[in-house]
């Protein structure tokens, strides 16, 4: 989720926005008539913020966000529950002010504007950084089985499945031949392995710079969280570093992996003790991510016609020509994506 300022009311006739505003009406929290978009999402929910009732800001602050998720299109007791969670953990994230959970309605403290996105550069990384991890960390201790959904094979399958479909399928407009669909199978395979191989924690899913947002007490503030399983130990570390709406040199990115390894270890998180082998399960499961980012980035575009998503394509991409040159097992998906990109092999270190 990505907050923005806006102004716009939406339409008038749109009935899940009237059933909204009739349900805040009841709370006598918020002046109703204030009510204005908050966000733009990938998701179908929506979020709205309106100004608190002037005798109610000493105790809520001056304005809460409306969210309205459809039922049957997004999981709200899913949200409730993990939200409980990263409180419990110590992360700061928006407190729950009302609820209507039938209906797909939450009242929530605003955390503001400023995502990480919007501030982070060079200078500030580290320490922006820095307070990421700790949050992460902090998700990390509080993890146990059987509270949240598994990430298995099944869930993984799902989501690289979304490459071939959409961003090969759909996109480049390829049918793969049986060899070739064959050779990406077994890089797939290559990458479950690693995956499902490695040490099981709470896992947010989306820990990036549009779902945390810059505050002065407690920062981040975490967002769109309603996602979590339980699954492998680098994946928000992959989520965070290798962002696919900021980039990174790679000095600087193994630099912060080192880092977070050392405070993982200190704290007693399961991490691999090898520095090199906990990298290369970054790296694994960074590609895993951004296989998945491919697919769904274009399965925006072309099925739910959200173009925005089709800019940082280029950035992903190039991530998983990077991480796949680095490997030999990984590198038959760069020869893959030669062929399909009509692109001349490219030279790089191999492990």
């Amino acid at each position: 989720m990505s907050l923005l300022s806006s102004t716009t009311p939406a339409p008038q006739s749109d009935a899940r926005l009237q059933q909204l505003s009739a349900w805040l009406g009841t709370l006598n929290l918020v002046q109703v008539e204030t009510q204005r978009p908050a966000s733009s999402d990938a998701s179908f929910r929506r979020y709205f913020r309106l100004d608190v009732m002037p005798e109610l800001r000493a105790k809520l602050g001056d304005t809460l966000i409306a969210m309205d998720a459809p039922p049957e299109r997004e999981n709200v007791p899913a949200f409730v529950h993990v939200q409980g969670l990263l409180l419990e953990a110590g992360v700061t994230v928006p407190a729950i002010v009302a609820q209507d959970v039938p209906n797909g309605f939450l009242l929530l403290s605003d955390l503001g504007t400023t995502t990480y996105l919007q501030r982070l550069d060079i200078d500030n990384a580290p320490f922006m950084y820095s307070d990421a991890v700790d949050a992460l960390i902090q998700f990390q201790l509080h993890s146990k089985p059987d509270v949240l959904p598994n990430y298995d094979r099944a869930f993984i399958e799902r989501e690289l499945n979304l490459f071939p479909e959409w961003y090969v399928g759909k996109h480049l407009g390829i049918t793969m031949t049986p060899e070739q669909g064959e050779q990406l199978n077994k890089v797939f395979e290559a990458i479950i392995a690693n995956n499902l191989a490695q040490p099981q924690v709470f896992m947010h899913r989306d820990f990036h710079s549009r779902n945390l947002m810059f505050i002065d007490q407690g920062n981040p503030g975490v967002l769109d969280f309603q996602d979590a399983v339980f699954g492998p130990v680098t994946y928000d570390l992959g989520s965070l570093l290798r962002d696919a709406y900021i980039q990174w040199d790679e000095e600087v990115v193994l630099d912060w992996v080192v880092r977070y390894w050392q405070r993982a270890k200190q704290v007693g998180l399961p991490v691999n003790p090898d520095i090199d082998a906990f990298y290369r399960d970054f790296e694994f499961m960074a590609l895993q991510r951004h296989l998945k980012i491919l697919g769904i980035f274009c399965r925006l575009n072309y099925r739910d016609s959200k173009a925005i998503y089709m800019g940082d394509l280029p950035t992903v991409a190039d991530y998983v020509r990077k991480t796949a040159n680095r490997y030999t097992v990984l590198k038959p998906l760069v020869r893959l994506l030669d062929t399909f990109e009509d692109k001349a092999p490219q030279v790089g270190y191999t492990f």
